[in-house]
């Protein structure tokens, strides 16, 4: 059962968390990401507070206060600097799926060191010729007896290399119409047969990005996650968290980019006055702040929709949409307040520019996103 948040019990959820962060700081941040290190100093704090498996269930050790819960984590760990994309992945994601899907032992297995920060999966679905279309992934897992046989590619597994296992989706057979049936699996990420190639960014984060690679990596039947041919319907169930949660780390970042450039609009003076005095600067931060506002409302509704167990496709998929729109009006307006030195690594804000950038494009498309919409909500007819 998940536990619904007082105001109370909100507010000192967002200022704990912010305030374990806040002591690491952007710098922090930009040093992880500059040396290509995992912020294993800052994971070690939240996980010490309880704050990584708040979203899982107390029979695991979790915190039993859902997505909502861990959307507020995800939010204040980025206002403070410091975003943290593995709360997404692991409890985030598959945490999510495990609590649906997963037998008791698996439970048992994964959840409880999950909640305790000590584990940490990653999810394994996109392939080159299969990004948003899983139906053409091709990598497949052959059955023989009690263990299946798993090949072939997956490409942009985020923090692969952080992670104690993958959860991979594969394709266990074909059903009439020719579409893949696919399956679920946990794979120790050191099993035999498993090999990752780092995929080199314009721009690096603590989170790395891999290409991995299987050549016929076994694994026993008491992997799988949900039955065998239930994968997509399985994997689904992860999407809309993951949506929510990468809201709440735009919704973070816009916070601490709108920070920074009201900070410096009220302190920077020009013929004798403030700088935010001047429309043509206090009136884009005010459409961004309202931007931004209407962007954690409905990441507040998405998350609220999930953890009361109805359909929170629609809301979790805008949230998304009206997040990454919002962080990346707020920190392009922050920098443009700051002038020039909006550019330097003192200001720390154009490092932040391309991090929500990239979220307007993953883990799915605004396209993609407007044909969902377009699709389920207008009933149009699809259009792809």
């Amino acid at each position: 059962m998940t536990a619904i948040l007082s105001a109370t019990e909100e507010a000192q959820l967002r200022a704990s968390v912010y305030g374990i962060v806040a002591k690491f700081g952007n710098d922090y941040y930009t040093r992880c990401s500059d040396t290509l290190q995992p912020p294993t100093e800052l994971w070690d704090a939240l996980a010490a507070g309880g704050f990584v498996g708040v979203n899982l269930p107390e029979a695991y050790g979790g915190g039993g206060m859902g997505l909502t819960a861990m959307s507020i984590v995800a939010e204040e760990a980025a206002a403070a600097g410091c975003p943290q994309i593995m709360l997404m992945i692991s409890p985030g994601i598959v945490g999510s799926l495990l609590t649906r899907h997963a037998t008791e032992e698996q439970k048992q297995r994964w959840l409880a060191p999950m909640a305790a920060g000590s584990v940490r999966i990653a999810f394994a679905i996109t392939e080159p010729d299969a990004g948003s279309n899983s139906h053409h992934i091709a990598t497949t897992a052959r059955r023989d007896g009690d263990t299946y046989y798993i090949s072939g590619q997956k490409t942009f597994i985020t923090a692969a290399d952080q992670t104690d296992a993958l959860l991979v989706v594969a394709r266990t057979g074909t059903d009439p119409s020719g579409r893949a049936q696919l399956s679920l699996f946990l794979v120790d990420r050191n099993a035999v047969g498993i090999e990752m190639h780092r995929i080199p960014m314009t721009f690096e984060i603590t989170e790395k990005s891999f290409t991995v690679f299987f050549d016929n990596v076994a694994v026993h039947s008491d992997r799988v996650v949900g039955g065998e041919g239930k994968g997509l319907r399985v994997a689904f169930d992860g999407m809309n968290p993951e949506r929510v949660i990468i809201a709440s780390i735009c919704n973070g970042i816009g916070r601490y980019a709108m920070e920074k450039a009201v900070s410096y609009a009220r302190e920077r003076q020009v013929w004798s006055v403030p700088i935010g005095a001047h429309q043509g600067v206090a009136h884009p931060l005010a459409e961004a702040k309202i931007a931004l506002e209407s962007a954690r409302l409905m990441t507040r509704h998405a998350a609220a929709g999930y953890d009361s167990g109805i359909d929170a496709a629609e809301a979790s998929n805008m949230a998304k949409f009206l997040a990454a729109e919002a962080a990346t009006r707020c920190v392009d307006q922050a920098i443009e307040v700051h002038g020039g030195s909006g550019f330097t690594r003192e200001v720390a804000l154009a490092n932040m520019y391309e991090f929500v950038r990239l979220f307007k494009t993953v883990p799915i498309t605004r396209a993609m996103i407007l044909n969902h919409i377009a699709q389920h909500s207008l009933g149009l007819p699809k259009s792809y």
